[in-house]
Parts: C-alpha cells; sequence; structure tokens
C-alpha cells in the first residue's frame, strides 16, 4: 500500500516536495475489510506540492499514465501514474473541500443516528402498548369479564391481474356508455328529422 512517505520519496528525485495529502478510502469500505479480515487501509486519491510549479507541470505531463515502478521487482510496478496539474489550485482550497465533506458526513451520520432512534422509540412503545393490554386483558379474564378480541382490517393493494381485470371492465362500461349516447343522438337526429318531415306535410 502506497503511503505519504513513499509517495515523498518517490518523487522527490524530480524536485522539492511540499506538503502531501491522501484521501484515505471511505468508512464503509473499511469496516467491511475489517469484517473480512483485512485491517490495511487505501487510499482513494492525493495530493503533492511542489515547490516549483514548473517542476509541478513538468511531472504530471511525464508521469501520466506511466508505470510507478521502472523495475519488474519494484514494489509498484504494475500500478499506473494517475496524475494532473491543477491550475490555480491552492492549499486553501483543499483545506475547504475536507472541511466541507466532514460536515456533510456529520450530518448524514446524526441523521441515521436520529433516525435509528426513532424507530427504537417505536418499538419499545408498541411494546410497552401490547404488554399493558395484555395485562388488562388478563385482568378482565380473572375477573370473568368479557374480552373483546380487536381485529385489524388491512386494505390490501389489487394485484396486477385484479388491475387489469379492473381497468378492462372499465373499459368496457365506457364503450357501452359511449354506444348508449350515441342511438341516443341518432334517435334525436331521427325524431327531429321526422317532425320536420311531418310539419311541411301539414303546412302543404
Amino acid at each position: 500500500m502506497l503511503r505519504p512517505r513513499h509517495l515523498r520519496i518517490m518523487l522527490s528525485k524530480y524536485g522539492e516536495i511540499g506538503r502531501i495529502f491522501l484521501q484515505p478510502e471511505d468508512r464503509q469500505v473499511r469496516r467491511k475489510k475489517r469484517k473480512s479480515g483485512s485491517g490495511s487501509c487505501s487510499f482513494v486519491e492525493g495530493w503533492v506540492e511542489f515547490r516549483d510549479k514548473r517542476i509541478a507541470k513538468r511531472v504530471a505531463v511525464s508521469l501520466h499514465n506511466t508505470p510507478m515502478g521502472t523495475r519488474r521487482r519494484q514494489r509498484f510496478f504494475s500500478d499506473l501514474w494517475n496524475m494532473k496539474y491543477l491550475h490555480r489550485f491552492q492549499w486553501t482550497h483543499l483545506s475547504e473541500r475536507l472541511a466541507y465533506e466532514q460536515t456533510v458526513l456529520q450530518q448524514r451520520l446524526r441523521a441515521e443516528v436520529s433516525q435509528a432512534k426513532r424507530e427504537t422509540n417505536f418499538y419499545l412503545n408498541n411494546v410497552e402498548k401490547s404488554t399493558h393490554l395484555d395485562k388488562v386483558r388478563k385482568r378482565k379474564q380473572t375477573d370473568g369479564e368479557q374480552v373483546d378480541e380487536k381485529k385489524w382490517d388491512f386494505t390490501q393493494r389489487p394485484t396486477e391481474e385484479e388491475f387489469q381485470k379492473r381497468k378492462k371492465r372499465n373499459s368496457d362500461t365506457q364503450r357501452h356508455l359511449d354506444k348508449t349516447r350515441l342511438l341516443q343522438q341518432k334517435s334525436q337526429s331521427n325524431v327531429s328529422l321526422l317532425a320536420k318531415i311531418f310539419n311541411s306535410t301539414h303546412s302543404e
């Protein structure tokens, strides 16, 4: 695993190195690794500060997409550099980004903890209510009183087959209504036509 001191040694031969920061992998990924028996921590990305910007540009262009090691027996020979020079980038920008990510992470953790507390309280309240109802029911049974068993009525969503049948039934009903309306319109037009004919006959 590449660590900051390894990275400093590998890049110092190209120029003077300033600050180095490597971003650790997500906590959930590390937690999964611990469960699987691997306690190592990997880094997903990093930033390296060269004292000279010109050297930084040249190193980023020349090393990008090239093997990290020059000999086959070297530790990182099979890995490739993935470098990019960040124009007008300052170290304060990185600090601001890390502070923002930390704030977002804390907010997410607080939301998850709050949700877990609500679910736990809801479960405990239901258990307490159930225990209380059981005590009341047993006391009534002991006193010889009638115990009303509470029935739960849940409305089940229709299945896909029921939905299609209902849709077809509604479609057939709509066609029947359209047909009836069309017949009524034809009947009215026939009545008006007959009325015109008879009225014209009487006038003659």
